[in-house]
């Protein structure tokens, strides 16, 4: 019987190791990429966030950043020492906007980062590109449920 569940199991882990391996190493190869321009992925991501939501408050851009609040605070300590976004206080709640400068470097890096992002799915087809985006929306919404039960 737990041969069984074993074997049963074994494409589960595959799929996951193989996830997390192409995760990993996409991550890193993202990091090596925007180093040329002085920003980190996490960096990176907080920029397009606040581009897209400015004004946004700190407690938002946690939450579309999926990060806590604690977490955000150095990555936005480091923008603000660089001068690419500004942070205004708002009687309780710290609103974050891109200065100038963030403006200009996000319009110089977003496109060169999507294009370097795409290059990462070159081995795909278009087709097999929407197919894994399918498959793994269905993944994530069947995992939405398993999260709450934890």
């Amino acid at each position: 019987m737990a041969r069984n569940k074993m074997k049963k199991n074994r494409l589960a882990l595959a799929l996951w190791f193989r996830l997390a391996r192409f995760y990993q190493t996409s991550n890193r190869a993202s990091t090596r990429h925007l180093s040329n321009w002085g920003i980190s992925l996490p960096q990176f991501d907080t920029l397009v966030q606040i581009s897209v939501f400015q004004p946004v408050s700190q407690n938002q851009l946690a939450e579309k950043l999926f990060v806590t609040k604690g977490n955000i605070t150095h990555t936005l300590s480091k923008l603000e020492q660089a001068s690419l976004i500004k942070r205004t206080q708002n009687w309780r709640t710290k609103t974050i906007e891109l200065t100038d400068l963030g403006e200009n470097l996000l319009k110089e890096v977003l496109p060169e980062q999507s294009a370097f992002q795409a290059s990462q799915f070159a081995a795909l087809s278009v087709s097999e590109q929407k197919q894994l985006l399918h498959l793994l929306r269905k993944l994530h919404k069947g995992s939405k449920g398993k999260e709450r039960e934890e």
